[in-house]
């Protein structure tokens, strides 16, 4: 599978808001996640794909509604991913807000090995 397909899926599912099935289909066991900056909620750097997927279930529970997602079209190079994500989400107890960061994903053996985000 080339980076390209593995941009095309990863960005397919976002769309969708499947973040645990791209999660689960394309990440390596061993990938990381890094954070721009450790959080109450979240570490700066969170490694393997079961504490990942945790990760994604945390933020999940902090959010009341999800009123849309959207992902730009991926940029590639090489075998990094970049794509633009937004989120329109009511928080628990902080009401609605859009979030956007710049997510980029590194590509090794055909999986995910590493995800970064940019706020």
């Amino acid at each position: 599978m080339s980076t390209q397909t593995v941009a095309n899926r990863l960005v397919e599912l976002c769309r969708k808001g499947q973040f645990e099935d791209a999660q689960k289909e394309l990440f390596a066991r061993n990938a990381i996640s890094v954070e721009p900056e450790a959080t109450p909620a979240f570490p700066k750097e969170t490694q393997g794909l079961e504490a990942i997927i945790e990760k994604g279930h945390q933020f999940q529970g902090m959010l009341e509604q999800v009123h849309g997602c959207s992902a730009s079209d991926p940029l590639i190079s090489g075998n990094a991913i970049a794509f633009v994500l937004t989120l329109d989400v009511t928080m628990k107890g902080r009401g609605r807000t859009s979030m956007q960061e710049i997510c980029v994903y590194q590509v090794k053996d055909d999986k995910v090995v590493s995800e970064r985000f940019f706020m």
